[in-house]
């Protein structure tokens, strides 16, 4: 439908971070994240061959994210009703016991719901992406949505940093070093590469994914076992990366696969651009806002 503004909308936070380049390496620490819960990495590892396949999944998802973010309504609504019916069919069995399991599990949904969203928000805002608390806490609002299309109910998803980090809290026990997270740990590091293309994974991928690496929490750079720089050089390097990537005109970026950004601004109009200056502006009226009614609150109270 022209016109139509999705899931979100050009005034939201999702809107401006989306658009962000940051999101490709957040979106490789959430894979690094994604692989210490036994049962999800289990999951996938059992029911596709990422190996072979890695680029095409890793496009899918993106392809995924920009329709809930980007899309109509409809083509978010119908994006969400493809991956919860693939999910439905698919199933895991745990080794060790021979219990065999629904992929589609909540509690496993929730999992990778949460390190997506905790991913985004995290390396963009170390990055220098102009994020303030409220709206991060808008942001996992937001979100809640993209966790609905998937299957979970709202009422059980993180809905602002107070709950998403109870809820990391809560789920740590069950996370551990398996031998299918090794492999995911393995493959991110050295991801099979043609014989021509091996010096561009050492001078490209490889810095990627010790970027993206370094940027998880130190809870899980202990289940994996390896050390991560200190975490002001991690931040340091992240915001260097984020200038660069950043210094990429927008029109240049938006034309790489799957484009939806530009077919937004086709549908809405140019004011649709996500940028990070509309959430400092955003970020400075509710600063005003708040600064009003904390000013008529004293004059009550006097």
């Amino acid at each position: 439908m022209a016109g139509d503004p999705g899931l979100f909308g050009p005034r939201s936070v999702t809107w401006q971070m989306h658009g962000d380049p940051m999101m490709w390496i957040a979106g490789i620490r959430a894979l690094y994240l994604q692989a210490l819960h036994p049962r999800a990495v289990r999951g996938v590892i059992q029911n596709s061959d990422f190996r072979r396949d890695a680029w095409g999944r890793l496009m899918r998802t993106a392809n995924f994210v920009g329709t809930l973010t980007y899309g109509t309504t409809e083509a978010a609504e119908q994006a969400g009703a493809k991956v919860r019916g693939i999910h439905r069919r698919l199933t895991a069995t745990d080794p060790a016991t021979g219990e065999r399991y629904g992929i589609d599990e909540p509690a496993l949904l929730l999992w990778v719901h949460c390190a997506e969203v905790d991913s985004y928000l995290h390396v963009l805002r170390r990055s220098g992406y102009p994020v303030s608390d409220a709206q991060a806490d808008a942001y996992l609002h937001e979100q809640c949505e993209s966790a609905r299309l998937v299957g979970l109910d709202t009422a059980d998803v993180p809905g602002d940093r107070a709950a998403l980090a109870a809820y990391f809290t809560r789920v740590r026990p069950e996370l551990a070093l398996t031998r299918e997270a090794r492999e995911v740990d393995d493959f991110l590091r050295r991801p099979p590469t043609p014989a021509p293309l091996v010096p561009a994974r050492a001078l490209l991928w490889q810095q990627v994914a010790r970027l993206a690496y370094g940027a998880l929490p130190a809870y899980a750079h202990q289940l994996y076992g390896r050390s991560a720089p200190p975490p002001a050089t991690v931040t340091r390097r992240l915001r260097a990366t984020g200038r660069l990537l950043r210094a990429i005109p927008p029109t240049v970026r938006w034309q790489l696969p799957p484009r939806h950004i530009l077919r937004a601004v086709e549908r809405l109009g140019p004011g649709a651009r996500p940028a990070p200056y509309k959430l400092r502006r955003s970020a400075a009226i509710l600063d005003r806002q708040k600064s009003t009614q904390e000013d008529t609150q004293g004059e009550l109270r006097g």
